[in-house]
């Protein structure tokens, strides 16, 4: 065994254990029989993309809790086809590899987390009374080639930034009584079993990494930043104005001139950038990527 398996090994060791110590199932943990309540939001408020707009301020307070159980419910879609991109990764990665390795078998226990959170993540958007929010037909087509040609670090750098920005929101709303019950719960399952996921996939980078020359770290540093911006800009459907009952035109163009909500998403992501910065892949050119989703 190299001096690079050991830790790998006892990582990938330690987050079996607590896997087995501490996961969920969702269907017994979250409450699906209790009618939605439509006094609670389905997110924090100040997550909503028109928070601190001119809109926000006219809207009834109906108006707003509506507004955030439909984003709510378009976060959760859009989660469940980057869970579906990133089960396909890992599974590729680790096809053929020795079953014995306790990396192997993490990787086999975080496609089953995956596997259910998808599956929790549906059952609240229906429970939400949110359509299937997806997102645009060019993204899933990137999507679509990016699961059948990402490997190492730019999979698994993408993976992290995907979990991160989504589990700033949830620890956020898992926390807030204004939130509808079931939702925190489903926000609470997701934070604790992605922990372990994105530990994974931080070692798992900088492992993949080492010995990588400035050309490939350049090259992959372009990809998680592209990678990064259409699953960021792809979280809140441009139809759930339309949903809530809203003026969409106008939603939409103050939405993206939120500087509160684009505040919120830097300030998600701070710890994030360090970490793709001391492993090489903040680069200039990918910054670009990073300014325009608004994380950086």
């Amino acid at each position: 065994m190299t001096e690079v398996d050991t830790p790998r090994k006892a990582t990938t060791q330690r987050l079996l254990e607590s896997a087995a110590m501490l996961s969920y199932d969702p269907a017994l943990e979250v409450d699906w029989e209790t009618p939605l309540d439509t006094s609670y939001h389905g997110m924090s408020p100040e997550w909503s993309t028109l928070y601190g707009t001119p809109y926000w301020a006219e809207m009834t307070e109906d108006q707003r809790k509506e507004l955030t159980r439909q984003e709510a419910a378009s976060v959760a879609s859009t989660g469940i086809w980057f869970e579906m991109i990133l089960q396909q990764m890992v599974l590729r990665d680790f096809y053929a590899k020795d079953p014995t390795d306790p990396a192997f078998q993490w990787a086999l226990t975080e496609i089953a987390d995956e596997c259910r959170h998808s599956i929790m993540f549906a059952r609240g958007a229906e429970k939400l009374r949110a359509p299937a929010y997806r997102p645009r037909r060019h993204v899933v087509e990137l999507g679509r080639a990016f699961k059948a040609i990402a490997t190492g670090e730019a999979a698994y750098a993408a993976i992290l930034v995907a979990e991160e920005v989504l589990d700033v929101m949830q620890r956020d709303s898992m926390r807030d009584e204004r939130v509808v019950p079931f939702v925190r719960t489903i926000n609470n399952i997701h934070v604790v079993e992605e922990s372990r996921h994105m530990k994974f996939a931080r070692e798992e980078t900088k492992q993949r990494l080492m010995g990588a020359g400035r050309a490939r770290r350049e090259a992959n540093a372009i990809a998680v930043a592209i990678t990064s911006y259409f699953i960021v800009t792809s979280m809140i459907n441009r139809d759930v104005y339309q949903h809530a009952g809203l003026d969409s035109e106008r939603a939409i163009r103050e939405a993206k001139a939120n500087e509160h909500h684009k505040s919120m998403l830097r300030s998600s992501c701070a710890g994030l950038m360090e970490f793709l910065d001391s492993c090489g892949l903040l680069t200039t050119a990918s910054l670009r990527f990073y300014r325009r989703a608004s994380l950086i």
